[in-house]
């Protein structure tokens, strides 16, 4: 059964958005907001979205606050360390 009502995407001209499914730069609402990171006020930072990405992702791994031991005397793993 077809859906009766479909999600718009949300988004304006003049945002920047990289699609996570396409793996493109987008200008306003082309996918669903689940689909992509943004909005980037540039074209350049959307272009450079999954870096920005991998940064944070290093900078929060290695966050005293954010990083928990898994096990009482463990040292906290890093993201390379999984198998």
């Amino acid at each position: 059964m077809a859906a009766l009502f479909r999600r718009k995407a949300s988004g304006q001209p003049g945002e920047w958005y990289y699609c996570l499914r396409h793996r493109t730069v987008e200008e306003g609402p082309d996918c669903p907001g689940k689909d992509r990171f943004g909005p980037y006020p540039t074209r350049a930072e959307a272009e450079r979205a999954m870096e920005t990405a991998r940064e944070r992702d290093a900078t929060w791994r290695h966050d005293p606050r954010w990083n928990d031991p898994d096990e009482p005397g463990d040292a906290p793993r890093d993201a390379d360390d999984v198998p």
